[in-house]
């Protein structure tokens, strides 16, 4: 392929970058879902065991969906990270079922500092291709695919 050619702008460039991750997070209840789901997303932005879990930022959701709660909580995890700069090693979930549901959740983190904390991926959001919660006789699923 000649790239001098004028009609030549761009060329796609196949099995070269991997641009997402999937993973699934399980839970008995739906507090615990969103609490690992919160840690799936953690683990894959660095090595929890160089993040100190010294601040702590606190914030509330509502959704009509289950599934839209999810997302959104996921989201504001990734916008906390980039608006704040910070990483998390901890998170604490509370769900209130209803014709809206709530969502109370505490995570615990520091600042971003390359030179202590061992960075693993940007994520930069989560997709909704894939994206599904659902129970499972008594437990919850949830799968999740994040772009990087």
């Amino acid at each position: 392929m000649n790239i001098n050619n004028d009609k030549t702008k761009y060329k796609f460039l196949e099995d070269i970058a991997i641009a997402d991750i999937a993973f699934e997070a399980y839970g008995k209840d739906l507090n615990e879902l969103f609490e690992n789901a919160a840690l799936a997303i953690f683990e894959l932005s660095a090595d929890l065991d160089t993040v100190d879990a010294s601040k702590k930022v606190e914030f509330e959701l509502e959704n009509n969906k289950l599934d839209n709660l999810l997302y959104d909580f996921l989201s504001e995890i990734l916008f906390l990270k980039d608006s704040k700069y910070m990483v998390f090693k901890h998170a604490h979930v509370i769900i209130e079922e209803g014709k809206k549901n709530k969502l109370k959740a505490v995570l615990e983190g520091d600042k971003i500092n390359p030179e202590v904390q061992s960075l693993e991926n940007d994520i930069k959001a989560i997709t909704m291709h894939m994206f599904e919660l659902k129970k499972e006789k008594n437990n919850w699923k949830a799968t999740v695919v994040v772009d990087i």
